[in-house]
């Protein structure tokens, strides 16, 4: 079993930045691709971006795109997303998850990202 903590989740202002990290503990992530996604007060959980176990590409949603940066450290068994110039749009609380792509078996609890204007 794989147990997914998420943590630096705030308060900021548009325009500020943060930096998320997900830890995992119980058992490797070899060959896991981890995601991030995120789910708005009233909306639907959606994608946020993707890194595979490899880490040689990344993806992300077009709402992210040149804003947000996902990575991950391996030997950490951690991931990192970057969040830049922050909208108020991009409130919502935000999960990490980790699986074989493209199911995501193990999710954590989440983290509130506020962005106010």
């Amino acid at each position: 079993q794989v147990q997914m903590v998420e943590s630096g989740g705030g308060l900021v202002q548009a325009g500020g930045s943060l930096r998320l990290s997900c830890s995992a503990s119980g058992r490797t992530l070899s060959g896991y691709s981890m995601g991030w996604f995120r789910q708005a007060p009233g909306k639907e959980r959606v994608f946020v971006a993707r890194i595979p176990w490899s880490g040689s590409m990344t993806f992300y949603a077009d709402s992210v795109k040149g804003r947000f940066t996902i990575s991950r450290d391996k030997a950490k068994n951690t991931v990192y997303l970057q969040m830049n110039s922050l909208k108020p749009e991009d409130t919502a609380v935000y999960y990490c998850a980790g699986g074989f792509w493209p199911s995501y078996e193990y999710w954590g609890q989440g983290t509130q990202v506020t962005v106010s204007s």
